[in-house]
């Protein structure tokens, strides 16, 4: 009883209390990993143990748990948020900072592969696509929110959603959400390592060049003019990274050294493994979270760098609907669910979007929120998409160029190229060891109830993980593809299947399940099964 009482109005002499040092603050300095928090945190998986998710008699007390300041939240995207909670379950976040969040989660990599997906799609269907795709995902996502308030007589208050699919699944739920959401994670970082292989031989070759002051010109179609752009894929037989005529009277020798060395596919994606690897094993990556604004920066840098060429390149836009010509492509086009795909990633949230909404200040906006929010994220979809794709010069280059990486049409000496491909380096790197971390919570915490069994363990995983990202980028370095099946994969379980049979399955017990709703979602389902499978037969 004396230890209740004091447990109650005096927090610091709460019994296995640990200070805060597990998570730096934004204002701390870095700080090691104390015995005290190992033990808070097996302490917090013995209560996950003890019995299920709904029932609330063994949860784990408050002087277990890690303070509201020290929780953050990561998504597979690509970002980590500080998650600031009061203890009277509301959020401190207001309705703006929450769309923010949210659109910031959400914009990941696939905006680089946006304009391509329109040319595969066709510029007509590609523009109803992202409005489809974006009202259905933000529809799948507003189920998952609501997925907590159908389950009666339980207190869910602190459920995210693998909880829910474990309620009304068992053991199923449980390691399929699990895989569904491994998936996710290693597509996005095997996606990176590409982008951060690409960005890095663009970055280096520009430097070699200016230092060595070399004026070279890739043997690849391009237009003349201070806005050039180049058709990579044209080449294809003569592969541009490393085929280049030289115009100077600099060392020969050392040029070809240099080119040999620093090749895109053959040697700089092993480079990478001598920067990351050693970052993938810290026991804890929180100090990258304070980059995270470089998402943000990289984002609307992008935003400025489209604009900015669609005014010096014009539009060139012929609308042939069925009809494909030498520069033109049809305006609807068979191809269309290779956009989806990526749609399917690029609208990607609902893992951890109930984890952001509980921050709201307001939770009755929480709807009103998270549509903004959407709205943003297909308003800058579109932006990007539509204006890469309409400002490429049609004649005299073909819109078949628009490479899946549309930076890619920029030759490695365009300056405002460098500059975004400078940050998006930096960025990824930040990014890429919180999500090998969150890989390692999650799969080493369900094998061996540690997130850091040992050092083995996790170089283990950690060498498969990079290993996998090495041999897309030497092999496989198309992030359209990558982008896309991942997309399909884990979306299949998050958006179409799971949030549509849990709200199927909770009417029915209800005795309120109507034929139009399910119809409706079993037609969802239906879309989500036919996406993934297209993704292998296109």
């Amino acid at each position: 009883l004396r230890v209740f009482f004091f447990s109650l109005f005096f927090p610091s002499f709460r019994p296995f209390h640990v200070e805060p040092t597990n998570i730096v603050s934004e204002n701390d300095d870095m700080q090691r990993v104390t015995d005290e928090a190992s033990a808070m945190n097996k302490r917090i998986h013995y209560y996950s143990r003890l019995t299920s998710p709904a029932d609330r008699a063994l949860i784990a007390p408050d002087h277990v748990l890690p303070a509201p300041d020290e929780i953050y939240v990561y998504s597979p995207l690509g970002t980590a948020f500080k998650v600031d909670s009061c203890t009277d379950g509301y959020g401190k976040n207001s309705s703006l900072v929450t769309i923010f969040m949210i659109w910031n989660t959400m914009m990941g990599t696939s905006i680089l592969s946006i304009p391509w997906g329109i040319k595969q799609a066709g510029f007509t269907s590609g523009i109803i696509l992202i409005l489809f795709m974006g009202i259905l995902t933000l529809y799948c996502c507003y189920r998952v929110v609501k997925s907590r308030q159908m389950i009666p007589l339980t207190d869910t208050s602190n459920w995210e959603f693998p909880d829910v699919c474990k309620y009304y699944f068992g053991s199923f739920g449980q390691w399929s959400s699990l895989l569904f959401s491994m998936v996710s994670l290693v597509g996005a970082m095997v996606v990176y390592w590409v982008l951060m292989s690409n960005f890095l031989f663009n970055t280096g070759k520009f430097i070699y060049n200016f230092v060595h002051d070399i004026n070279v010109t890739d043997i690849v179609p391009g237009t003349n003019g201070s806005s050039k752009v180049i058709c990579p894929s044209a080449a294809s037989d003569h592969p541009p990274q490393n085929r280049s005529v030289m115009f100077s009277s600099g060392n020969r020798t050392g040029f070809e050294l240099f080119e040999e060395w620093w090749d895109k596919s053959q040697t700089v994606p092993y480079y990478l493994i001598a920067i990351l690897l050693p970052l993938l094993n810290l026991k804890s990556p929180s100090f990258f979270a304070k980059f995270n604004v470089l998402g943000t920066v990289s984002v609307v840098y992008l935003v400025f760098l489209v604009t900015v060429k669609a005014v010096h390149l014009g539009i060139h836009l012929e609308f042939n609907w069925f009809t494909e010509n030498e520069f033109f492509v049809p305006e609807f086009r068979f191809l269309f669910p290779q956009l989806t795909g990526i749609l399917t990633l690029a609208f990607f949230i609902h893992n951890c979007v109930i984890t952001l909404l509980q921050n709201n200040r307001n939770q009755e906006n929480n709807v009103r929120d998270l549509s903004i929010a959407y709205f943003l994220v297909g308003l800058t979809y579109l932006y990007v998409g539509v204006i890469i794709f309409a400002s490429f010069p049609s004649p005299p280059l073909s819109k078949e160029c628009i490479e899946q990486n549309f930076l890619d049409n920029f030759p490695s000496d365009d300056i405002m190229s460098f500059v975004a491909r400078i940050f998006l380096l930096f960025q990824m790197m930040t990014v890429y060891p919180l999500l090998g971390y969150l890989a390692r919570v999650q799969l080493l915490r369900q094998f061996f109830g540690n997130a850091y069994p040992s050092l083995f363990h996790v170089l283990i995983l950690n060498l498969a993980i990079v290993g996998a990202g090495v041999a897309m980028a030497r092999f496989y370095p198309n992030i359209g593809g990558i982008i896309r099946y991942s997309g399909a994969t884990c979306g299949l379980a998050f958006v179409f299947v799971y949030p549509s049979l849990i709200y199927m399955i909770s009417l029915h017990r209800a005795g309120q399940l109507t034929w139009p709703a399910l119809i409706i979602h079993i037609f969802i389902i239906l879309l989500g099964l036919a996406n993934l499978i297209a993704q292998f037969l296109l």
